[in-house]
């Protein structure tokens, strides 16, 4: 669906993408993580023709990009560093004219198409309000209605749910997700590790314009081979694993025990008591920390 290939863009000195290999398969869920400044939003406004690389190789549906960029963007529904928009214009106005500007369809049916975009991200009941008068959340989604006016492919999306509460980032997180059970691709760039955790099917990390990290989320957090036991009897289970004792943190142990139901059977046979058992996994926030350097946003005196 995307691939890239030695992909660099530079301003000047700076290098804000640095030779990226991205693959997004078709039909995944990819979330793209990393620090503020680590390249992410320029990644995706190369894939989208909004700035050119300064070198490398970009392919987009099967089509290079920016070459074949018009026979692309109508399959593409996007949202980059946050919905565009005439302040003046109503909401409903201005998805008119973003349907008007491109094959959205035919013009008889544009109003129906736009109510049922509004009515897709929550926004059905918009009236005719200026968006200058908008929250930032109802700018957000008008921005997500706009970009799933033509049905697309490809739904590629710069932190979609700033702005919003907790019930609209729920709201947001399962319509993306039913999207792509109807066949589009999203490639979501966030800030919120849980979102990306419980959405995403593949991950890439991005750290200062490089990507160094590209994984399925099963992979990433499949059992390291270690069992996690909670147990008001730490004392007596920690002597009892000597030698197969990592860690203890008050009544949590972790043992070098790739087995938990065997694990499990000793300790209730030596009398201990079992709260909680269970292979070990690593966290997204863990996998991210361990892939980026510290301080990618920080201002060093």
């Amino acid at each position: 669906m995307i691939t890239t290939r030695g992909l660099t863009k530079r301003y000047g000195t700076v290098v804000a993408v640095d030779g990226v290999d991205l693959a997004v398969r078709e039909g995944a869920r990819y979330g793209l993580l990393g620090p503020n400044g680590s390249g992410k939003t320029t990644l995706l406004r190369l894939l989208l023709g909004l700035v050119y690389a300064t070198s490398g190789e970009i392919q987009v549906l099967g089509r290079p990009v920016p070459k074949e960029l018009r026979v692309v963007l109508p399959q593409i529904g996007g949202l980059v560093e946050g919905p565009a928009a005439y302040p003046h214009l109503s909401g409903r106005a201005n998805l008119a004219l973003v349907d008007a500007a491109g094959p959205g369809g035919p013009r008889r049916t544009r109003a129906d198409r736009i109510a049922e975009a509004l009515d897709r991200v929550g926004l059905a009941g918009i009236d005719r309000r200026p968006v200058k008068a908008y929250s930032l959340g109802m700018r957000q989604r008008l921005g997500l209605a706009a970009a799933l006016l033509r049905t697309p492919r490809l739904l590629v999306l710069d932190e979609p749910t700033n702005g919003l509460d907790p019930q609209g980032i729920h709201e947001v997180r399962e319509l993306m997700r039913a999207l792509n059970e109807a066949g589009t691709t999203l490639l979501v760039s966030s800030h919120l590790l849980s979102e990306v955790e419980q959405l995403c099917t593949d991950v890439g990390v991005m750290d200062r314009g490089r990507l160094v990290l590209q994984e399925e989320m099963a992979r990433l957090q499949a059992p390291t081979g270690y069992a996690v036991v909670r147990t008001p009897d730490a004392e007596r289970a920690a002597s009892i694993l000597d030698g197969r004792l990592v860690s203890r943190t008050g009544d949590l142990l972790v043992v070098r025990d790739a087995d938990p139901a065997a694990l499990n059977a000793r300790l209730v046979a030596e009398g201990v008591r079992v709260a909680e058992i269970g292979p070990q996994r690593r966290s997204l926030e863990e996998v991210v920390l361990a892939a980026t350097r510290p301080g990618s946003d920080r201002v060093q005196p």
